[in-house]
């Protein structure tokens, strides 16, 4: 088989705690990233080979962790003193594999987005930037 599904991602939120403990955020029904990326340098000089241009890796950047949730207000609004938070809290990610694989980072939530059409559910969109190393187990 080439593939897995993806249904049974959890979404958790750090206490902050020594130990800190994590508490699955509820209704979640879609989650993208952390979007690795990386800078290049140039490092092309007069003598690099056969004209060609030269790069070196640079910074690592974690990107954003956008989460879409089906809004349950009384369960969600809590997050709100995360977006007021100027420090990044932890966050993680499992994937429902045999493994049970996890992604840890710290974040700051930069968005908070509901949405309340007159015809369908109560949603929300969060978004959060990942402010260091993520850690992958």
């Amino acid at each position: 088989m080439a593939g897995e599904n993806a249904f049974g991602v959890a979404f958790a939120r750090g206490d902050g705690a020594v130990p800190e403990v994590f508490t699955a955020l509820a209704a979640v029904n879609n989650v993208g990233g952390p979007s690795l990326t990386r800078s290049t340098i140039d490092v092309t000089a007069h003598d690099s080979p056969n004209g060609w241009m030269e790069f070196v890796g640079g910074l690592k950047d974690g990107g954003e962790v956008t989460i879409d949730v089906n809004y349950m207000p009384a369960a969600h609004d809590s997050l709100i003193a995360d977006f007021n938070d100027k420090d990044p809290r932890n966050y993680r990610l499992t994937f429902p594999d045999d493994d049970q694989t996890q992604w840890g980072f710290p974040a700051i939530m930069t968005g908070f987005q509901p949405t309340a059409p007159v015809d369908d559910k109560l949603s929300a969109s969060l978004t959060f930037k990942v402010a260091g190393e993520p850690t992958f187990s």
